[in-house]
């Protein structure tokens, strides 16, 4: 569990008034709605305090990538959805130049993975911290060669729950949920969801193999979120990867 994200602030509030580790305003008010014990006075200062440094360090990270001409986007879903492996079969397809800034608790194996593909990557380990924050992206981004890329993805930590509630300063963010996961992910974990502007449904080369009812988890992904964008992707059908890839050529266009 994250020490410095409001799910424990409760035990660790008086060592929270730092730089970093915010929650956005929305899944902040979220936080305390549905849990009591985080409504009092002295923990809404704490928490209101982080998420105004936050927020002003995202907006910042944000005018940076404009400033180069780069789209953000952020990356989020549960460990083992396959986020990397998206990215690398992209860096094989992609028509715009792109960059990782990539975030796990240890280990450089997925920045590794990703310079492998001739990608270049900035490997976060955030130690016990279960997401990124604003101000570990603006170091990553300060080690990008913005002036040679026209995307860059922040590939959050693997889960479903804080890294919904930090802004990074990414101007997207798209949220993988793979069939091997169960039919439950969307309902359990809206905010995640709720955050989305692409939802992409992973592996789907296994429903045969799973119950797995995807017109159903479409239906609860649109009913957090309505009108939001879903593809289907596996990793096994190339014309599944170029459909993210125009997708998100369709939003720069509009960057």
């Amino acid at each position: 569990m994250c020490k410095d994200c409001g799910c424990s602030i409760t035990e660790h509030h008086h060592h929270h008034d730092h730089d970093h580790h915010s929650h956005t305003h929305q899944a902040a008010h979220e936080t305390l709605h549905h849990n009591p014990q985080l409504n009092d006075s002295k923990t809404i200062e704490v928490i209101s305090k982080i998420l105004d440094k936050n927020d002003h360090e995202a907006a910042h990270n944000r005018a940076h990538f404009d400033a180069h001409g780069v789209l953000a986007i952020n990356l989020m879903s549960s460990p083992g959805s396959g986020k990397t492996t998206l990215l690398e079969q992209m860096a094989e397809r992609a028509p715009f130049r792109f960059g990782v800034i990539e975030g796990d608790l240890e280990t450089n194996r997925d920045a590794d993975r990703i310079r492998e593909r001739d990608i270049p990557a900035y490997q976060i380990t955030t130690g016990s911290a279960c997401h990124l924050d604003a101000f570990m992206v603006h170091k990553g981004l300060h080690e990008m060669p913005l002036d040679d890329l026209e995307v860059c993805f922040v590939e959050n930590v693997g889960n479903l729950v804080c890294p919904a509630s930090y802004d990074v300063g990414t101007h997207l963010n798209i949220v993988l949920v793979s069939v091997p996961e169960g039919g439950d992910k969307i309902e359990k974990y809206p905010v995640m969801f709720r955050q989305a502007d692409l939802v992409l449904i992973t592996k789907t080369d296994l429903l045969p193999y799973f119950d797995y009812d995807i017109e159903h988890e479409k239906e609860q992904a649109r009913r957090i979120k309505p009108g939001v964008d879903i593809l289907e992707v596996s990793s096994k059908d190339p014309e599944s990867i170029d459909r993210v890839i125009e997708w998100i050529e369709y939003k720069r266009k509009f960057q």
